[in-house]
């Protein structure tokens, strides 16, 4: 049979919880980690799929990681001793894994084949495979480099300054990879600013980079060491929106979540929150490495419709489908536009959540950048479509704790970034089903 997670109309939520560490911050740790020559020890590791799939692809290229709970450890020779992989390296559903990897790949002496699952094999890799070309980069892929799976053989690179037409946090970080191993000072500018993780955390190997504004620049040839001390992996903003959304909807709820990085190129999910009326307080302010964090105390509280400007999409673009899901219960209309990068995610989240919200009685109107949502509605329970997509299935779950009858999706996408989704959700008290 194949399983299900059914939740249904709850009581109020209450209880402390910590979410599972950043999937963004995990990545790069594991990634940094492996190019680094050294020890590199990082605690809070989040042991969902898609950072699995970034640490077998390293392994496979001559790093030793291994796990104990929730810390890893890196041992490498550096990334200008990394190995030819023996096989074609599996990305599974990780668009992370696949174009950070491709702008590394791109500059080292070896070949590397990469794929990934369906969804990922659909996603674009355009975006890294052409400015990457542009210095030097020999990628071979469906549709010219425009798809997985993509052959990569590896070689010298030139610098280059390049003028991203979007903010993405992947093409910056996959660019500056491939600056380390090229000629010259490689820049990137975006249009605004992505998230920041790389920024922060790769001084701390001993790497150089220029930041003014949206541009980043770095050397190449730099050496890459391990850090002194361990990498500490803050709880995972867009984990933690699922646990904000159900204390936010269920009358009566407060629930505090632990230990959240509040990185600032993060943190548009809370500021459009507060825009709507949520009750959510930041307590026990602190850094942790190198990113701020905080305990975010979240009460039930009627929230109401607003205009979410395209400018606050770039550091709330993760939380979109839950916010969706928020608005079907704020009162009046809230519209989202400037949003087309939502089409390109694990599944076309702006299709895909119109016609789900539609499916449990939301009125929504799709636009090609975004969503208008009108509320406040009474929703259904319904036997939901995931799309393969992690973020919609969670997103469907905690709507299902206001919905009239039971609410139906498939857990399975949820591994790939939220394992424990489903026992966090419960331990606050949220009514989950036997399925």
């Amino acid at each position: 049979m194949t399983p299900r997670l059914v939740t249904r109309q709850s009581g109020p939520l209450s209880g402390s919880v910590r979410v599972p560490g950043d999937k963004s911050i995990t990545h790069r740790s594991v990634i940094f980690g492996a190019m680094a020559a050294g020890t590199t020890v990082v605690h809070g590791y989040l042991p969902s799929e898609d950072c699995q799939a970034t640490a077998e692809a390293f392994r496979m290229m001559g790093a030793s990681i291994t796990v104990d709970g929730a810390t890893m450890t890196i041992i490498s020779p550096g990334w200008n001793a990394l190995t030819e992989p023996a096989d074609v390296i599996d990305c599974g559903n990780s668009g992370t894994t696949a174009r950070l990897l491709t702008g590394l790949l791109a500059g080292l002496p070896l070949f590397a084949c990469l794929t990934g699952d369906a969804s990922l094999r659909r996603r674009p890799m355009k975006r890294v495979a052409e400015p990457l070309a542009a210095m030097g980069a020999h990628i071979d892929g469906r549709g010219g480099g425009a798809l997985l799976p993509l052959a990569i053989s590896g070689r010298q690179l030139n610098a280059i300054d390049y003028r991203s037409p979007v903010a993405s946090a992947q093409v910056k970080t996959a660019l500056l990879l491939a600056g380390l191993t090229a000629r010259g000072t490689t820049s990137v500018t975006e249009p605004a600013p992505s998230r920041d993780h790389t920024e922060r955390m790769l001084p701390a190997f001993g790497v150089r980079l220029e930041v003014a504004g949206s541009r980043v620049a770095i050397a190449g040839g730099q050496a890459m060491t391990a850090p002194a001390g361990p990498i500490t992996v803050p709880g995972d903003i867009s984990s933690a929106a699922f646990l904000i959304a159900a204390a936010t909807l269920v009358p009566g709820s407060e629930v505090t979540i632990q230990n959240v990085g509040l990185n600032p190129t993060r943190t548009g999910l809370l500021t459009i929150l507060d825009r709507m009326g949520a009750a959510i307080e930041r307590t026990n302010r602190r850094e942790a490495g190198g990113e701020p964090v905080a305990d975010l105390i979240v009460r039930h509280a009627p929230l109401k419709g607003i205009e979410i400007e395209p400018a606050l999409v770039p550091s709330a673009i993760d939380e979109f489908p839950i916010l969706f899901a928020l608005a079907t219960q704020a009162a009046g209309t809230t519209r989202v536009r400037g949003a087309d990068e939502l089409r390109v995610k694990e599944s076309d989240r702006i299709a895909a959540m119109a016609r789900e919200l539609a499916r449990v009685g939301a009125t929504v109107r799709e636009h090609p950048d975004g969503l208008e949502v009108t509320g406040r509605t009474p929703v259904k329970g319904a036997e939901c479509q995931a799309y393969g997509d992690h973020r919609l299935a969670m997103s469907m779950a905690v709507l299902g704790l206001v919905a009239e009858g039971d609410m139906v999706v498939d857990p399975g996408p949820i591994a790939t970034s939220f394992p424990g989704f489903a026992g966090l959700l419960a331990g606050v008290g949220a009514a989950l089903a036997d399925a």
